[in-house]
């Protein structure tokens, strides 16, 4: 059990979930939410899609009403970390205010990676990763006829999938010869790059920006189009940038707790420092069940890691062993995925892409490492279990429509 008050930097999905899973668990001192965004803590996923297509407003987002961190005596604290001073156990904010922690934890997450073009910093160029951001899209979008979406990942396609819908004329640039080339087989990929030409989006692969292009002054003029590196230029009165992340470990390397593509941890969240946890987007975090160390950027991730953190500051000390799931709503199609599918040297596919319901079964060799699943909840449900189970199938059964998933289960 730990001692003294717990803060918490980061009201994300791994900071909240922290807070509410320690008050569960029956921790009953203080608790401090470290939030450095005016808005009480919020869903993401919505961000990219729902929110930006509806009209309700942000209250919609939140994990709980303000009542809630009231009554359960969570106090969210407006403001940023600045420093740690670990040997007196204190937190320094921005206000000057510090804080005494008998636990920290860092649920810093990660911020976008910015734009090294020329003309970036202007208004029409926007990022999607948090509510404000998302906000000033949606009041925005309605006054824009053609963006361009420089990055072909999860959330540049799922932006684009949702300005084609609002009426806009979209172009998507990625350097990668596929889109989400980092995250799933080219099977899928091929599928998405389909599904999104067909709604009329244009994607643009082995290609970069090289510019902005705009009209007046250099920090308020007017994006009129980006240049390309084969020399092309499209029109655009709206850019929007989707080219990955940065975890937060600025706050922890400068209190000498290493760090690396993350913030380091053990298989049970702690850093060096053990009155010191990190979790989430951040976290670089050494995992038995893959071997090596892992940083994931995922609602799942977050969450478990949490739950696992709580569980150990209550006195139930167990090594973080979750099962990696992922999901991506782009347009009419909804991609799933249980496991974690890097390594893979073999892909079969069960369903039919043609009618635009399939899942690719990865292996290496034949073991199964992930399921991508497209419209076919029910074999991504199937991978989650199965995972929880640490068995598998064999390729020949995948690939065969007529084999029983569940007996697989029994």
């Amino acid at each position: 059990m730990t001692d003294g008050p717990v803060i918490i930097v980061g009201a994300g999905h791994g900071g909240y979930q922290a807070a509410a899973s320690l008050r569960q668990a029956g921790f009953s001192d203080r608790i401090c939410l470290i939030n450095d965004e005016a808005h009480l803590p919020y869903q993401r996923p919505p961000l990219s899609k729902a929110y930006i297509k509806g009209s309700a407003g942000p209250e919609s987002l939140m994990f709980r009403p303000e009542k809630f961190y009231l009554d359960q005596t969570i106090e969210l604290i407006a403001g940023r970390a600045v420093s740690i001073d670990r040997a007196r156990r204190k937190l320094l904010l921005a206000s000057g205010e510090m804080l005494p922690y008998g636990h920290l934890v860092l649920a810093t997450g990660a911020r976008n990676r910015l734009l090294d073009l020329p003309n970036a910093n202007l208004p029409d160029v926007k990022y999607l990763r948090i509510l404000d951001e998302s906000e000033a899209l949606r009041k925005i979008i309605p006054s824009k006829t053609r963006v361009v979406v420089i990055g072909a990942g999860f959330i540049g396609l799922e932006f684009a999938a949702t300005a084609r819908i609002k009426g806009l004329e979209v172009d998507v640039l990625e350097l990668a010869p596929r889109v989400m080339a980092r995250a799933v087989t080219a099977e899928v990929s091929e599928y998405f790059q389909a599904r999104h030409r067909e709604a009329g989006i244009r994607i643009h692969l082995g290609v970069q920006a090289t510019s902005i292009e705009a009209q007046g002054d250099k920090d308020t003029g007017k994006v009129t189009g980006v240049s390309l590196s084969d020399g092309r230029h499209l029109p655009a009165d709206l850019v929007v940038v989707g080219v990955g992340v940065l975890p937060n470990i600025e706050l922890a390397a400068e209190a000498g707790l290493p760090v690396a593509a993350g913030i380091i941890v053990d298989e049970y969240l702690s850093t060096s420092d053990p009155n010191i946890s990190a979790v989430g987007d951040c976290a670089l975090f050494a995992s038995p069940r893959f071997g090596g160390s892992l940083r994931l950027e995922s609602v799942q991730n977050a969450t478990d890691h949490a739950r696992c953190l709580a569980a150990r500051l209550t006195g139930d000390k167990k090594p973080y062993d979750g099962h990696p799931w992922f999901w991506s709503d782009q347009g009419d199609d909804k991609l799933q995925i249980a496991g974690l599918t890097t390594g893979y040297d073999r892909v079969v596919l069960r369903g039919d892409p043609a009618k635009k319901a399939f899942s690719a079964f990865c292996y290496h060799g034949d073991r199964l490492l992930g399921i991508e699943s497209i419209n076919r909840a029910g074999d991504h449900m199937f991978g989650r279990r199965l995972q929880a189970m640490n068995r598998s199938i064999t390729p020949e059964q995948a690939a065969d429509e007529s084999f029983d998933l569940k007996s697989a289960l029994a």
